[in-house]
């Protein structure tokens, strides 16, 4: 699973604020009991200072502390009684005055085996989800709001079938997609006339996929295009962050692809974008109102080939939703 840099570090902010939080309010938990029972702090801190004498002993012998540990609560069983019965006089369990992790899984470091912790992966996938939410409707566009209300159910002569069960199919494919997005997902192309739903499925699957914690990335041919010119003519540091997050994070939605001006310069980094994430077996999605024919004869036979023999091929056909919508109104 890839992470994108700038989103970690936030995540690792909101993490680290969220921890300080909860160790404060520990704290003053622990203040109010005192406050009510003063022995309870004097019994808890010689409980305190005599483990960490003991443990700080035990690791510069180089021996196992446990030991330790177990024999100090043989020696300070009276200690432990009385701070067990003021605590018990209050009503309080004896682990209140003890900070437990928020995350037993990883100990609220955030990472367990030299892997992400699930704990940080939710931080990650919320922080995905603002950056994602600056260019999608993520709280409008999902799946459970797509309607195919607006497909036609009359067969479609040409095609032998009709708009809506077309879309019925499309739709299926995407959310199953979405549903068990993995390593070997492979790719899609989404293809057909403006207004059509391309967006609004490209959101839904983005939505659901960044949800479970994989690194997505979705923005506009155009744009896209320009961070890698930026990139090569060293303009903006950033950039190159910009570049790295395209090429390398589990799923990229490039949106619009045929709207920008084409150059030998944007061929080659489409070229280096579809080739380069198929080599290295990252899922990409591309939305376009270009058919495959018109892509090869737009970018090059090279590029519509890789496509043509590695994506699946999702078309969308129908009236204009945005057309109807407003008719309806």
């Amino acid at each position: 699973m890839a992470y994108d840099g700038k989103i970690m570090h936030r995540a690792l902010q909101r993490f680290e604020e969220d921890k300080r939080r909860r160790e404060e309010q520990f704290q003053e938990r622990r203040e109010n009991v005192f406050r009510r029972q003063p022995r309870l702090r004097e019994v808890d801190s010689e409980l305190r200072s005599t483990m960490s004498r003991i443990i700080a002993n035990a690791l510069r012998q180089g021996t196992d502390p446990r030991p330790a540990v177990e024999r100090l609560r043989d020696e300070n069983l009276s200690l432990q009684a009385e701070k067990r019965d003021l605590l018990a006089r209050m009503g309080l369990p004896e682990a209140c005055l003890e900070e437990k992790p928020f995350c037993r899984l990883c100990g609220d470091t955030g990472y367990r085996n030299g892997q992400v912790c699930r704990c940080l992966r939710t931080y990650y996938a919320r922080e995905q989800q603002k950056e994602l939410s600056r260019m999608l409707d993520l709280g409008s566009q999902s799946f459970d709001t797509f309607s195919l209300d607006w497909y036609s159910e009359e067969s479609t002569p040409s095609l032998g079938i009709s708009a809506r069960e077309n879309m019925d199919w499309v739709y299926k494919t995407c959310k199953a997609y979405a549903e068990n997005f993995g390593p070997e997902s492979g790719s899609l192309l989404l293809s057909g006339a403006p207004g059509l739903g391309k967006t609004h499925l490209s959101a839904a699957i983005a939505r659901e996929v960044s949800g479970d914690g994989w690194s997505v990335v979705y923005d506009t041919a155009g744009h896209i295009f320009q961070r890698f010119e930026t990139q090569k003519f060293g303009r903006e540091e950033e950039a190159e962050s910009d570049v790295d997050r395209v090429l390398n994070c589990d799923l990229l939605i490039l949106d619009d692809l045929g709207t920008e001006m084409t150059t030998a310069f944007i061929q080659s980094a489409l070229y280096q974008i579809i080739n380069g994430r198929l080599i290295e077996k990252r899922s990409t999605i591309l939305s376009t109102n270009l058919k495959v024919e018109d892509i090869s004869r737009r970018y090059s036979p090279q590029i519509a080939s890789r496509i043509e023999g590695e994506y699946q091929m999702l078309p969308f056909f129908g009236e204009d939703i945005r057309k109807l919508k407003k008719q309806r109104r």
